[in-house]
């Protein structure tokens, strides 16, 4: 019977798996080795540190009579204490010697095998337990089960099934062993049916199946399983919790977190964290003081760097540095062996701006640097405004990634260094999409808008696919400059490329259309929308208002309460300034009032600036001056700019107009239309003499209007048109016939 077992084991172990196994492992024997011997040799006593020296030197006989020495001397002649130090030495990584102990030892048990074994596929050397297995004497089912979890660690899942099978006897951690390996080799469905197949299932089952779904992001059938099971402990609530928060269904984590019977460090670490990552910041912050306030548990290291990325979140210095002092006075820093701790701190200090700390931390901790710590850093150093800092460093860190990269030209773009920025791109090795969204949007916001629609043209040369954001940053371009058949050729490329719904693409169609004068094409979009947002009725609300449709405008602001969504302040902005345009001026005095007292939304300088034109174009010039003088803050030029605007529409408002002039021009003596409307006014009050004084003081003082500005979009060029501008003939009749043609078609 024993002879099978092994023909089975062997025939599923070719020649070329076990080549494989054994680079597998030794890659992982040379690691597990070398931090064993620096960290784990001072878990020894002197005399087993003695007894270790004889074996390494192959002073066996030597090595025995110590051996019988110790025994007799502590009363543990047994194999107990034997298969006991075996299992240290292999522990702390001494396996050859554990090996040779193993060899000279007098008596040896199926225990003493199994922990042989066990020493062999833990270290890595996989050939040698293979060969240690077809030689015991005897197993058992720990035997099987250990071989079956060294072949599934290596991915040699075929084989580890084939074994399963092979074996004569089978324990819950057998089938267990079987569960997780499988799920550990992306085979979630083969696990669950093994778990269906098994005899008896123990919590452990359970929560290897539930941790494979929650990893493969299938928390629906994670928590069928968590309602079946009936035995739960803080595991099984924990990794719900956690995978719940992974995605990004925070209130159902939440939920459970609240009706767990029991909790630990690492339950309350997971929800902390959760929330934490999830942009809850004060939330995380707040679930801290309440575990503090109420459980006598020790923080751990997890949960301080999870509260380290919550204060940067929230922004509050002080209390970021109230943590640090909590890490130091526990003594966490000293543990901190992967570098997260450092890395969160960097993050932390560098999102507060405090540089200094950042850049202490990251000197200190130079031994466990990663790339994400530099980027941390550049990013700090780069909203401060030290740029040249943040050059300094990119050049001096030893590994640089897309995100290191992309921060740079992003910074550059920031403080208006275009060049330096396009320098930057282009001696970029690899650049994927973000880099090249991130270069487009600092043209566009460099007003570059044609050399922004250059580089989409070569991204897409390059074979890079555009992102959603890309898309949304040159529509919003070409909104801003009334480009029209460039937006429908963005919205042509988006329909062959996008298949997804996409919320903010959908926004900036919306709102592309409605700058470019097309509100039909604007509300087509609109109307179809799956989905709507605050910033989906915004735009439609403002593409109505900019277009005089004052009812169309209130109608969906009706539309867009009855819904559900409540407006903001931008949503006001448009029905008033529709209200204006439409001298709907009872209606505009009802809004503004339930803006206040029903909707709780503060008015800013833009409400009460249309607020004033509402009153001017009814005719209300006294009423709009005594508005002015009832305002809750100091005017500003720009109110009595405003109220300056309307004075020229009637002839009696000339003091008004004055007074508002007057204050207009102390504040800014140079603003050139404050003279032009003071002129225009003494003008149609016939009061020349005023006016001729006026405008030789706007010569001596150099004060010249900007000139109107249009501009016109043919063969792919922008036509700019100043009011004075002289033109050659034959483009100004191409553009009179472009435009008549183009009326006479509409």
């Amino acid at each position: 019977m024993r002879v099978s077992y092994l023909r089975v084991f062997s025939f599923s172990l070719s020649q070329t798996a076990l080549k494989r196994l054994c680079r597998y492992y030794n890659a992982r024997l040379y690691t597990t080795q070398v931090a064993y011997s620096k960290t784990h040799y001072r878990k020894l006593s002197f005399d087993d540190s003695r007894l270790l020296q004889c074996l390494s030197q192959h002073r066996l006989h030597e090595a025995r009579q110590l051996l019988d020495k110790l025994s007799e001397r502590d009363g543990n002649r047994s194999v107990v204490y034997w298969t006991s130090l075996l299992t240290k030495y292999a522990k702390c990584g001494f396996l050859n010697e554990a090996r040779r102990l193993f060899d000279i030892m007098p008596e040896r048990n199926i225990v003493s095998y199994n922990a042989m074994l066990s020493g062999y596929v833990q270290s890595g050397r996989f050939s040698e337990a293979s060969q240690f297995f077809e030689e015991m004497p005897e197993r058992n089912v720990v035997s099987w089960t250990s071989m079956l979890c060294g072949l599934a660690d290596a991915g040699m899942i075929d084989e580890a099934r084939r074994l399963f099978d092979a074996m004569p006897e089978k324990n819950v951690v057998s089938w267990n062993a079987m569960v997780s390996g499988l799920i550990r080799n992306g085979d979630l469905e083969g696990a669950r049916m093994v778990f269906d197949r098994m005899p008896i299932k123990n919590v452990v089952s359970w929560n290897a199946l539930i941790a494979g779904y929650i990893e493969g992001c299938r928390m629906e059938e994670a928590r069928l399983l968590f309602d079946e099971m009936k035995d739960r402990n803080v595991i099984t609530w924990t990794s719900m919790i956690s995978g719940y928060c992974r995605s990004g269904f925070v209130d159902e984590a939440c939920s459970l977190f609240r009706i767990m019977p029991e909790r630990n460090v690492i339950s309350w670490t997971a929800m902390i964290g959760g929330l934490a990552w999830n942009g809850f910041h004060e939330e995380a912050l707040l679930l801290f003081i309440e575990w503090k306030g109420s459980f006598d548990m020790k923080p751990n290291g997890e949960t301080f760097i999870s509260l380290a990325y919550a204060c940067a979140g929230v922004g509050l210095p002080c209390l970021g540095k109230q943590v640090h002092a909590q890490i130091i006075i526990n003594g966490l820093e000293n543990d901190d062996y992967d570098g997260r701790l450092a890395k969160s701190l960097i993050h932390m200090y560098s999102g507060f701006g405090n540089m200094n700390i950042a850049h202490f931390i990251f000197n200190n901790n130079s031994n466990n640097l990663t790339i994400q710590s530099c980027n941390y850093l550049i990013n700090g150093y780069i909203q401060t405004g030290e740029l040249e800092t943040a050059q300094n460093l990119f050049d001096e860190v030893p590994i640089r990634d897309k995100i290191s990269w992309t921060s740079m030209i992003s910074g550059y773009f920031s403080v208006g260094e275009v060049s330096k920025a396009c320098h930057l791109f282009w001696n970029m090795p690899d650049r994927d999409a973000v880099a090249w969204t991130t270069m487009i949007s600092g043209h566009v916001h460099s007003e570059l808008f044609m050399e922004a629609t250059n580089i989409f043209s070569k991204m897409r040369a390059h074979g890079v696919l555009p992102l959603n954001s890309t898309y949304c940053i040159l529509l919003g371009a070409m909104g801003a400059m009334a480009y029209l058949d460039p937006g429908r050729q963005l919205h042509c490329l988006v329909i062959k490329t996008q298949y997804k719904f996409d919320l903010i693409l959908d926004n900036s169609l919306i709102s592309m259309y409605a700058k470019c004068g097309e509100i039909s094409a604007a509300y087509s979009i609109f109307s179809k929308m799956v989905f709507r947002d605050l910033v989906s009725w915004n735009s439609m609300i403002m593409g109505f208002s900019n277009h005089g449709f004052a009812d169309k405008t209130l109608e969906t602001f009706k539309t867009m309460v009855e819904s559900g969504t409540l407006p903001n302040s931008v949503t006001f902005l448009g029905i008033l300034s529709a209200c204006s345009h439409a001298g709907l001026l009872r209606r505009g005095w009802e809004l503004f009032n339930a803006m206040i007292n029903v909707y709780a939304v503060q008015p800013g300088l833009e409400h009460y600036i249309c607020m004033i034109d509402l009153l001017g174009r009814a005719g209300k010039v006294k009423e709009a001056y005594q508005f002015v003088m009832r305002l809750p803050f100091e005017p500003g030029h720009a109110v009595w700019g405003a109220l300056l605007g309307l004075c020229g529409l009637g002839e009696t408002n000339a003091e008004i107009a004055r007074h508002a002039a007057k204050r207009l021009l102390e504040l800014d003596p140079l603003n050139a239309p404050a003279h032009v409307a003071l002129c225009n006014i003494h003008a149609a009050n016939y009061q020349h003499n005023e006016e001729k004084m006026l405008r030789k003081e706007m010569g001596i003082k150099g004060v010249r209007k900007v000139p109107g500005c249009s501009w016109i979009v043919m063969k792919g060029r922008v036509h700019v048109f100043l009011s004075g501008d002289k033109v050659e003939q034959p483009n100004v009749h191409d553009m009179l016939l472009l435009f008549f043609n183009t009326v006479d078609e509409s």
